[in-house]
């Protein structure tokens, strides 16, 4: 994923979390506010109780991962924040990306092309 498309300083992830709304679910939260931009960019909060930096790292990566193979099929124009929850840690690689999808439907920014899923 391109540096361009990730959101890194605590004053970028502080607007999302105070302007943005939030959708939970089993696995993640996820807070997502407008850009007024032609791309998403997207961060990631993975909190001590998840695990040791090993296992948050995983969760990282896998987020990330999912997120840029389905980046093309979500409306542009957002910053999104993604927060696993301690469960995440026990979870297969399927159901994170179940979880992130029902998220992206819920927030209504899924394109009609995956909506079948």
């Amino acid at each position: 994923m391109k540096n361009e498309g990730r959101l890194k300083k605590s004053k970028e992830f502080g607007y999302v979390y105070k302007r943005g709304k939030s959708y939970a679910d089993r696995f993640l939260i996820m807070y997502i506010v407008p850009n007024n931009s032609q791309s998403n960019k997207v961060g990631f909060s993975v909190s001590k109780k998840v695990g040791n930096s090993v296992k948050r790292n995983k969760i990282k990566r896998r987020l990330r991962e999912i997120f840029r193979l389905n980046n093309n099929d979500i409306k542009k124009g957002y910053n999104l924040v993604f927060i696993p929850r301690a469960q995440i840690s026990k979870a297969e690689y399927k159901d994170i990306e179940n979880s992130m999808i029902n998220l992206f439907k819920k927030a209504k920014i899924l394109e009609n092309k995956r909506d079948e899923r």
